[in-house]
């Protein structure tokens, strides 16, 4: 296992890397070429152009000349605290800012702990003497006597607000599935109805539009290079890429293309409109007041549980349209399906975490493999393979576990984008879980104490598992300093983004709205970043009463953290969607979790130290931890799944109005029309015919 000698060269190697990051990114932030990379969003939102630099020529166009500028190493950090939360919320949404509150409350809770574990954890540890009489049969080093083991024995108008979906509309031979949504409605639904959105299944439609932007962007290319220099029109050739064929102008050529598409997606679009089967068995419903669409969205509307399923709609920027029109009884099929698989993955996934632990134990491997002796008792071999290469290995082992865990979200059928990103970030939590923790833990504790388990009695065992379970720490701590610190400035660094921007506006960029699409950011990224953070805090909580010395590694991470995703949350992060922080109870949940698991590994821990008196005691921890988050679950999350009547009802009062304003109508009856639909001109007026 890692010494404090390993630690101490993977903290180096860490800080180092860190550092090289934060170095970097200060470098390439104040170049002007790199200036839509980091200011993303400022850019977005039209408040931001990019820097000019003529009086420094040719060069001040790509290069910063200004030396005062390099000085600012960290001005960042000052600069990303200054925006208070109200203007975060204004700025980048609730979900944001809550996510931000998230890295505070983990200062929170680790900083008092961690002064308290100075105090008096570390002194009581450390004066244990315990593993001093056991080094002949377990695997100890002075890490592991600072821990337990040591111890002696004994009101904004949102149209999601007004809207509801409604799934699995039953089929009548008689009317078309628009006219049946609007018949059910007016008649169940009377005072509150408004209009109602059906969803399409267009695929071919959706390629033709896509098509037409395309060709769109290359006639308004060629229209640029001609206005730029009028003595010359632009040509190319008729064959593929314009690589081969007759040579003909340009803007003649792709305005003829532009003229034939259009043509066909008039006859797609009749196709789809007049096709019963383009029409799937969902639409969206609005209604005139948030309190008639709260009673839909909150009530059975049939007799037939089964039938005429409604849900609030995620606002449109929410929603993900490829799973609207998957029937609603594939739906159970796929999520039992999909369960199976995640079942498999997981214990696949525990062959290359014991291999990373048998690096991470070479005492215990060498003892089990007498053969690599010579090679692993080298000082730097083993101070490099102990400190490092676990937690890197672990890190490449699960950087494509998001991508294989969010399409296997989608294929269980959720409509939002929100909720996908929620149930893969919940498959990446429970992986992890028990992957990196337990599974880290088992796999750890069979390499590194395989001498004693084969030549002592039965009865040692729990003792050893007991002791051996603090001494993971080591592990746990070189991760942290991989994921937690490098990891980190990697973020803010945004090297892969960077190159890709470069890449684009190299080969790709044509148009300015190819330059706005090369620069396009995400948000944060919650099915990878929320999992690793509950990760965080269930080792913090774990290890805070058994080896303290974690918690300072923890803590670095939690404040490093705050302010390089405060700065990227008011830059660069540009969110899809508001989801009003839908995520929060999942991550209430889980820290409610770690602590019960905190709880029953002291007990068990406590119990190997013949603490019998002790050890009862310790019971009602996770009584009273339990009947809290009873409290919190009955008295809190209702809020964030249904909305209460008396609000939606105050809200609509607030308007001062029952009836809608025209433009809100309007905006209201056009704001669940797939994408796709707008980007043809005429195509929205002649659906809003066709829905009313």
């Amino acid at each position: 296992m890692a010494t404090l000698g390993d630690i101490g060269m993977s903290a180096l190697i860490n800080i180092l890397g860190a550092f090289a990051f934060l170095l970097a990114f200060a470098l390439l932030r104040i170049q002007p070429l790199n200036d839509r990379v980091y200011f993303t969003k400022w850019y977005i939102e039209g408040q931001r152009s990019s820097p000019s630099r003529r009086g420094d020529g040719l060069v001040g166009r790509f290069v910063n000349l200004n030396y005062r500028t390099y000085l600012t190493f960290l001005n960042w950090m000052p600069q990303a605290l200054q925006m208070k939360e109200p203007q975060i919320i204004e700025h980048a949404g609730l979900d944001s800012a809550v996510f931000l509150r998230i890295y505070r409350l983990g200062l929170k809770i680790f900083g008092p702990i961690a002064i308290v574990a100075a105090i008096v954890l570390f002194p009581v540890n450390a004066s244990g003497g315990t593993l001093f009489f056991l080094q002949h049969d377990l695997v100890v080093n002075n890490i592991d006597k600072l821990s337990i083991s040591n111890i002696h024995p004994k009101s904004n108008k949102h149209p999601a607000q007004f809207t509801v979906l409604v799934r699995n509309v039953p089929r009548d031979p008689n009317r078309s599935i628009s006219e049946t949504v609007d018949n059910f409605f007016q008649r169940n639904h009377p005072d509150y109805y408004l209009c109602h959105q059906s969803v399409y299944k267009a695929k071919k439609f959706a390629k033709l539009v896509k098509k037409r932007i395309k060709l769109q962007n290359q006639l308004n290319y060629n229209q640029l290079k001609f206005e730029r220099n009028p003595k010359k029109r632009p040509t190319r050739k008729k064959g593929f890429l314009g690589l081969w064929g007759e040579r003909v102008d340009s803007i003649d050529y792709f305005e003829q293309q532009i003229k034939d598409l259009d043509e066909q997606v008039k006859i797609e679009r009749e196709k789809v409109m007049k096709d019963p089967k383009a029409v799937t068995r969902a639409a969206f419903v609005s209604f005139k007041t948030r309190w008639g669409a709260a009673v839909c969205a909150q009530t059975q509307q049939s007799k037939n549980p089964t039938l005429w399923l409604t849900y609030w709609a995620p606002e449109p920027r929410d929603i993900y349209w490829k799973n609207l029109g998957i029937p609603f009884v594939s739906l159970s099929i796929r999520k039992l399906i999909i369960s199976v698989a995640m079942f498999g993955l997981i214990f696949f996934y525990f062959i290359p975490v014991a291999f990373v632990q048998s690096l991470a134990n070479i005492e215990g491997l060498s003892k089990a493999l007498p053969f690599l002796r010579p090679i692993l008792d080298r000082k730097l071999v083993k101070s490099f393979l102990q400190g490092f290469v676990p937690g890197l290995a672990l890190k490449i082992f699960l950087l494509l576990l998001p991508s294989i865990l969010m399409v296997m979200s989608k294929i269980e059928g959720h409509v939002a984008v929100s909720v996908l990103e929620q149930k893969t970030a919940a498959k990446y939590y429970y992986f992890m879980l028990v992957n990196v923790f337990l599974g880290s833990i088992a796999t750890g504790t069979a390499f590194q104490q395989l001498n004693a388990f084969l030549h002592q009695s039965a009865t040692e065992i729990p003792r050893n598992i007991g002791v051996s379970i603090p001494m993971k720490a080591s592990f746990f701590i070189t991760y942290i300093m991989i994921d937690g610190w490098a990891g980190i400035a990697g973020e803010i660094l945004r090297l892969k983004p960077l190159a890709f921007f470069h890449l684009k506006r190299m080969f790709l960029v044509k148009t300015e709205r190819d330059l706005e699409k090369a620069m396009r950011p995400k948000g944060v990224d919650f099915p990878e970043t929320l999992p690793s953070l509950q990760l965080y805090f269930l080792l913090g909580i774990v290890y805070m009463a058994v080896t303290p010395i974690l918690l300072p590694f923890i803590l670095v991470f939690f404040a490093f953290a705050y302010f390089v995703y405060r700065h990227q949350v008011i830059n660069v992060y540009n969110q899809k969607y508001e989801s009003a922080a839908a995520f929060w109870p999942h991550v209430h949940n889980r820290i409610i979790a770690s602590l019960v698991v905190s709880q029953l590994l002291l007990m068990g821990l406590l119990s190997t130290k013949k603490a019998t008196n002790s050890t009862p005691l310790l019971v009602v921890l996770p009584i009273l931890t339990l009947t809290f988050h009873k409290y919190c679950k009955h008295r809190f999350e209702p809020a964030f799944r249904n909305d209460p009547l008396e609000e939606s009802m105050s809200k609509d009062l607030e308007d001062g109005a029952t009836e809608l304003d025209g433009e809100f109508k309007s905006q209201l009856m056009d704001a669940y029309l797939h994408p796709i639909f707008h980007n043809i001109e005429g195509v929205e007026d002649e659906i809003r015919i066709e829905k009313n």
